[in-house]
């Protein structure tokens, strides 16, 4: 089968993977592999950002910064539907929640990702960002450069282990051609996407980072994404201020993850009626933007005042186009709105048929974070004076530790993100107190939150791992030789002479499985002939020790044959209809040999 799929490539590729194969060490073809994803990262990441500019600047340009725009009750609405068109008529597939599913490609689908997730993500995430959307860039660029790194090693077909590490090389390129941060870009594919990291995997997913760096200086400059001076040196009498704003992350991080939740729940509701997802979407939306018009878009431009802002008259610039413009004694009021109603913005947005991801956000809910926790303690003089622009800068990587559950990835990128790394010892103070809140009530970032309700997330762990990778599809028994009630001993006898499985279904005239033989505890009449017309199915029959779904989880299965010590399980479809056995050997001999390759270096 493998060959036939060779042969369906073009004869130039066919020679180019010839002479691959007899010149160029697997290591080395990584490494290339790995420059070309980078390279590539790092030209989506540009042209997606520029353009969002080019829209937003057209759309908002000629707006009086001191008075409300009845123009953002229009264009998010706009923006959302025009990206659903584009997604229902010309991509015809989900592309929401980029991180997500890459999770899931990585969990389920053997690290293969679609052709069209190397561009889809990014014109849908411009069309929605540009015109206000409440979301993120990132997670369509991540999801882009994955697929990016996907389809290559697809295309040279490329092992399962080989695809895995590419598909992180096009995770990291992106992270790092977004931020300009290489280390933050690696630290993220290591504790969000990846399991197992060997060395190996570890050096083409370095070089796709700084490869994507590199080339975005050379797009963009050397400008970091925020810019941030620090005026007030960290000391030591901040530390109690630093871990009440790590539990304040953590429990924003907590509020945000839930609430999303609730918020796409709702939407799922309507999951056959895109036009009502619209109608309910598009309305909050642009409300919360009319109302709150530093909703729009991905926020920097908020975030940007707020790391730099040190007084009141900078820090007002924030109520500008809005109904509060020039009330600066609403400042506080207005910070603490923007940050609880952000969830709903960014929900309202992708449920509402836009597209976008949730890192944007969680950078702006840890820039409003901080700020209004030091705002209040300066305020209300609880301790020493902390600055309020160094504190924005550590919500920033507090929540993004507490929602991504990733705190190296929070103190890393930050650093990078803002040259902020005098910084660093309260960054990590910050981002682990955060972490270690919300793992209390949370187990899972929000990028794996959905598919651990499905139990279909790969984690860190081994043994939860390979079990999520094991398809339970693959290891039924489905030629199983089945008997009615009324069979007599001997007519049982010549089915098990016919049988692969130690057991025999006992199924009514509707196909529903009544019970079951077990050949082992017959051994005794078996062979006794003078039996054969004594016994029938209905006397020798027993119930089964369990049944599963098919759609049971590998670790439930491996639990129900522990708990029971059954050799053979019957499995049922959806109607309750037997699909199947599966036999304890086969399942453990494939658990034994995944185990096998992943640990392989």
């Amino acid at each position: 089968m493998e060959a036939a799929v060779v042969d369906n490539r073009p004869k130039w590729l066919q020679r180019l993977h010839e002479w691959r194969v007899e010149h160029v060490s697997e290591k080395m073809f990584m490494i290339i592999l790995a420059l070309i994803v980078g390279f590539f990262a790092a030209v989506a990441a540009f042209v997606l950002h520029w353009i969002i500019n080019q829209i937003v600047l057209l759309l908002t340009s000629s707006f009086d910064r001191t008075h409300s725009n009845w123009l953002y009750l229009v264009y998010p609405v706009v923006g959302i539907y025009l990206t659903s068109l584009f997604v229902r008529y010309i991509v015809k597939d989900n592309i929401s929640h980029g991180i997500t599913r890459i999770l899931y490609a990585i969990s389920s689908n053997k690290s293969r990702l679609k052709s069209h997730n190397c561009w889809s993500s990014v014109i849908a995430s411009a069309i929605t960002i540009g015109f206000g959307g409440s979301v993120g860039a990132e997670a369509p660029i991540v999801l882009t450069g994955s697929a990016i790194g996907s389809n290559l090693g697809q295309l040279f077909h490329l092992d399962r282990k080989m695809l895995m590490t590419l598909v992180g090389c096009g995770a990291a390129g992106a992270i790092a051609g977004i931020f300009k941060a290489p280390i933050a870009g690696l630290v993220f594919t290591l504790e969000v996407l990846m399991i197992d990291m060997t060395m190996s995997a570890l050096l083409p997913i370095l070089v796709s980072c700084v490869t994507a760096t590199v080339f975005i200086y050379i797009f963009k400059g050397d400008a970091a994404l925020f810019t941030f001076h620090l005026d007030s040196v960290w000391s030591v009498q901040r530390i109690p201020a630093c871990v009440l704003l790590g539990i304040s992350c953590g429990l924003v991080s907590l509020y945000f993850i839930r609430m999303m939740g609730v918020c796409e729940d709702v939407f799922a509701k309507f999951k056959d009626h895109p036009h009502i997802k619209l109608a309910i979407g598009g309305t909050v939306l642009s409300l919360l933007i009319f109302l709150f018009p530093a909703l729009y878009g991905e926020g920097y431009s908020s975030i940007n005042l707020l790391l730099n802002g040190q007084t009141e008259a900078d820090w007002n610039q924030i109520l500008n186009n809005s109904l509060f413009s020039g009330q600066g004694s609403l400042l506080i009021p207005y910070i603490a709105l923007v940050l609880f109603t952000k969830v709903f913005a960014t929900s309202a947005t992708n449920g509402g048929g836009g597209c976008g991801g949730t890192f944007a956000p969680s950078l702006f809910i840890g820039c409003f974070t901080g700020f209004l926790f030091s705002r209040l303690w300066n305020m209300h003089q609880i301790g020493v004076y902390v600055p309020e622009k160094n504190f924005a800068l550590l919500g920033m990587a507090g929540v993004m530790s507490g929602v991504m559950h990733a705190p190296l990835t929070g103190i890393f990128l930050i650093a990078e993100l803002t040259g902020g790394y005098s910084m660093f010892m309260p960054l990590m103070i910050v981002s682990v107190c955060a972490y270690l809140t919300i793992i209390i009530f949370e187990p899972h970032s929000i990028y794996g939150y959905r598919l651990a309700r499905q139990g279909k997330l790969l984690t860190h762990h081994t043994d939860h791992a390979v079990l999520t990778l094991m398809n339970l599809d693959s290891v039924i028994e489905k030629d199983y030789m089945s008997v009615t009630p009324d069979m007599e001993l001997g007519q049982i006898v010549h089915k098990i002479s016919r049988s692969h499985t130690s057991v025999l279904p006992v199924l009514d005239a509707a196909g529903m499985l009544l019970g079951e033989i077990d050949i082992a505890k017959i051994r005794n009449v078996l062979f006794r002939i003078e039996l054969y017309h004594h016994f029938t199915v209905s006397q020798l029959m027993v119930e089964p020790k369990a049944q599963l779904s098919d759609a049971t989880p590998m670790a439930d299965v491996m639990r129900a044959f522990d708990r029971t010590g059954a050799n053979w399980l019957p499995v049922f479809d959806v109607e309750n209809h037997l699909k199947g056995y599966i036999s304890r050997q086969r399942i453990y001999t494939m658990y034994r040999k995944m185990v096998a390759d992943m640990s392989e270096d």
